[in-house]
């Protein structure tokens, strides 16, 4: 697949940039005032025909939902940046992310599986043996090369409709492993705690969360102790570490991501020698590249260099569906960077979709 250099917008030079962006990599980080103005109306319009809002609501007259790093304050009537919480008779009603009342699809798959952690956890070693995929239709950022876009099919008709209690009973002997992601369970973690707590009542299987990690603090927390317990992995999807370029790529903050990986990083590690913490990007073509890929493993590394670093091959999707998929030059040249900050564990994932 060839790709033609786009002009950018803002410094009209031609270089690697997605058309429904515009704006080249170097304009996000050094000529930040000017690109802000064009990725919001981006990201307005790419929620606009799912009907959700941009940017997070902050309505003063509002309730105030703490989950994650939006913050909204939903005024009456109206939604959350999720879709999934309004307000009505100045109460926060949630129409989803309940132990009642989950937002999802669920599945089985055989192990081993296309997992990131796959390559540092037993279960890569496990035949015979599934996994119960549980993928929420809903998210806290609003990622515009998202792979797995088609989740917001599920926000918007709030269907289908599995409580927690439903949910643990597909676990049977053969269920070795129970993943939660999307989407990303943020939105919805009331309900994958849910979950965990009917599972542990009756079978002792591994428990594993993949998130973008913009939770709070306190619910960071939570499913650390889970995962732990479980012998299970929290798997985090570092998207970017410069905090403009992630707020380009997903209409939303780095900062509770980048503080809950810390957390998790400092307060759980020390605490197993299992694999417990596994970080993961996107190769993103003209954003995402190993000077990017650079800042995000040096920040692993000092927190701790064995911890295992995925990253994955890009696919054209989404907004984003115009750009070329991941080279093999520049998978290398990322993972280069990557081991060259001090990292003991970097592997290219999806080499598959290497071009």
């Amino acid at each position: 697949m060839t790709h033609l250099m786009e002009k950018c917008q803002l410094c009209k030079e031609e270089k690697l940039i997605a058309k429904s962006l515009g704006v080249c990599q170097d304009c996000l980080l050094n000529n930040r005032q000017r690109a802000k103005r064009r990725v919001f109306v981006v990201h307005k319009k790419a929620r606009a025909r799912f009907g959700l809002p941009y940017p997070a609501p902050k309505d003063p007259k509002g309730v105030k939902c703490n989950l994650c790093v939006n913050q909204c304050q939903v005024g009456e009537g109206n939604l959350s940046f999720c879709g999934l919480k309004t307000c009505k008779n100045g109460k926060l009603i949630s129409l989803g992310g309940t132990a009642q009342k989950g937002i999802l699809e669920h599945y089985f798959d055989p192990l081993p599986t296309n997992c990131v952690a796959s390559w540092v956890c037993e279960g890569n070693k496990v035949l015979g043996m599934k996994n119960l995929a549980v993928f929420y239709g809903s998210c806290s950022l609003n990622c515009l090369f998202c792979q797995n876009w088609h989740f917001r099919q599920l926000t918007k008709r709030l269907s289908p409709v599995v409580s927690a209690k439903e949910l643990a009973e597909k676990i049977d002997d053969k269920t070795f492993c129970i993943c939660f992601f999307g989407g990303d369970l943020t939105p919805q973690l009331p309900h994958a705690l849910a979950t965990a707590r009917e599972i542990s009542k009756k079978q002792k299987i591994r428990i594993c969360f993949e998130t973008n990690g913009s939770m709070n603090e306190g619910l960071a927390r939570k499913i650390a102790k889970v995962a732990l317990k479980s012998k299970g992995i929290v798997k985090f999807d570092l998207k970017a570490y410069s905090e403009h370029l992630h707020l380009a790529l997903t209409g939303v903050s780095n900062k509770y991501t980048l503080k809950n990986f810390e957390i998790l990083a400092s307060e759980f590690l020390p605490k197993t020698t299992q694999p417990f913490l596994v970080a993961s990007t996107l190769l993103v073509p003209g954003y995402i590249d190993q000077e990017e890929i650079s800042k995000i493993a040096k920040f692993i590394a000092k927190l701790d260099r064995a911890i295992p670093y995925s990253l994955l091959a890009f696919y054209p999707h989404f907004y984003m569906r115009d750009l070329p998929p991941t080279s093999k030059k520049q998978a290398l040249a990322c993972q280069e960077a990557a081991l060259s900050t001090g990292l003991t564990n970097v592997r290219i994932g999806n080499v598959h979709l290497l071009s």
